[in-house]
């Protein structure tokens, strides 16, 4: 059996802010602790997400579940009994709070959430998402293009395009526009 296919995926929570800490924990003791056959991979769900900062476009990881890490260990043993080796590993790792759902009994997550969860990280994602905050009927000013300085309200938001509609008045009349995200301020 490859090793990828060993183990089930755990949700485990960990301290806000340590999650990268906790894999490199995790992955790094298990020679010493001899749980190389029982845990095979920690990794934290991140998302490339652009944004801009003082005019500049800049893309960054962002963690999609801050707080929460993925490991995939062998925690049951073929009868379905605790692995009590495994689950004291994990629980006594540093920055570890515990299982989530029942922490005496954790769950294994199934193999469609695992994928959904880790879907960024797997695809490598080569576009990076925009951050978008905005919400509609939110009033905003363009700060950029054909129509900047005018104010304008929010109507929709496209965040897999990166743009927003607004409706500005121009003349006296509400006229929609279709902006890049980083085009607009909040007003």
């Amino acid at each position: 059996m490859a090793e990828q296919d060993q183990g089930q995926w755990f949700v485990i929570q960990c301290l806000s802010g340590q999650e990268f800490k906790v894999c490199e924990r995790l992955l790094r003791r298990r020679k010493q602790e001899d749980v190389e056959a029982l845990v095979f991979d920690a990794q934290v769900p991140t998302e490339k997400v652009s944004e801009v900062r003082r005019g500049k476009k800049t893309t960054m990881n962002r963690k999609r579940f801050p707080g929460y890490i993925l490991v995939r260990a062998q925690l049951y043993d073929a009868d379905g009994q605790l692995n009590t080796k495994t689950w004291y590993y994990i629980r006594e790792t540093q920055g570890v709070i515990g299982f989530t759902g029942n922490p005496e009994q954790p769950v294994p997550q199934s193999q469609q959430e695992v994928e959904t969860i880790l879907m960024p990280v797997q695809r490598g994602e080569a576009t990076p998402k925009p951050k978008i905050d905005f919400t509609i009927g939110e009033t905003v000013t363009i700060k950029d293009g054909a129509f900047e300085n005018f104010e304008g309200s929010v109507e929709s938001v496209d965040s897999e395009r990166g743009k927003l509609k607004l409706s500005v008045t121009i003349f006296g009349r509400s006229t929609p526009v279709e902006v890049e995200y980083w085009q607009v301020e909040r007003g």
